[in-house]
């Protein structure tokens, strides 16, 4: 019931129904604020964390949703992408880019859309996890869906 959800989920959910997304935004115990915390908490494989990064890129956010089981390399995504860098946002320009604070990034839900990129492998798996708007909250969708969700370009970014 969204009424119980924190603001940040109920954006998030909000979102989540307007993009035909049924998954159910699920509140954990315990912040789940890293992938392998989440994928504890879900019994799942890491891989299947579809984690939110936000990098700073030619002067904008750019969201990176990679598998848990990846580090994003930056030069040869930067590099893929005919991007100058790709660095880590702040905290500021992360939670000005998305209304959302670090270690509960969702993949929508932002106030404006971000340029995005999802990492090819998440497609491996037939549901993947995703923040829900606070370190505290996931939900579960497909690679489709997410692909959909974001606008997202399918790039390698290990």
């Amino acid at each position: 019931m969204t009424v119980n959800l924190p603001t940040r989920s109920r954006i998030v959910h909000d979102a989540l129904r307007t993009a035909g997304i049924d998954g159910e935004i699920v509140v954990l115990p315990d912040a789940a604020s890293t992938a392998p915390l989440a994928a504890a908490a879900l019994g799942v494989e890491v891989g299947a964390i579809a984690n939110s990064l936000v990098f700073w890129s030619d002067g904008e956010p750019l969201l990176v949703m990679t598998s848990g089981a990846h580090r994003v390399d930056t030069a040869a995504l930067a590099q893929r992408l005919d991007r100058a860098t790709i660095a880590r946002a702040t905290p500021e320009q992360v939670r000005d880019a998305t209304g959302q604070a670090i270690g509960g990034v969702a993949p929508t839900g932002h106030p404006a859309p971000l340029t995005t990129i999802v990492d090819e492998d998440l497609a491996q798996y037939p549901q993947i996890w995703a923040a829900g708007g606070t370190p505290h909250t996931v939900f579960p969708l497909t690679f489709d869906e997410l692909v959909r969700l974001t606008g997202g370009t399918v790039a390698r970014v290990d």
